[in-house]
């Protein structure tokens, strides 16, 4: 599937409306905590960037339900900065630090982000081979 300029846009679009939703969940309760969650769910798909290179060599097999150690420590640490990133809102709104309102738009904007990311990966995928 070619990616094309109305996959940019409309991912675009959903990324900013992603970083609104999170900004205005801090500037309309007067409270940036909850700016927070943004910072986890922009560093999220880190790990996995940097630790799938480190599953062998060039002429190893490239199946990854075997599974690989680099690549399922890369996975597991993105898994915990995800769960921090959905759960950060709800605990901060639980112990009042934060309003309730400024929990959800907060878990809303984050999903938009983290969603957006993820489609963004997935749309522009290169294959690693040059000669199919």
């Amino acid at each position: 599937m070619a990616a094309g300029l109305k996959t940019v846009i409309l991912l675009s679009f959903v990324l900013a409306v992603g970083f609104l939703m999170i900004i205005l969940s801090c500037a309309l309760w007067s409270n940036w905590l909850p700016l927070f969650v943004a910072l986890t769910f922009v560093i999220a798909p880190l790990p996995n960037a940097l630790f799938v290179h480190c599953g062998g060599d060039d002429f190893s097999t490239a199946d990854y339900s075997e599974g690989s150690g680099p690549i399922d420590l890369g996975c597991f640490i993105t898994a915990v900065i995800v769960v921090t990133g959905f759960a950060l809102p709800l605990i901060l709104a639980h112990s009042e630090i934060i309003k309730p309102g400024a929990s959800v738009m907060s878990l809303i904007g984050g999903g938009l982000v983290y969603g957006t990311i993820l489609a963004y990966t997935a749309a522009f995928k290169q294959d690693d081979s040059d000669f199919d």
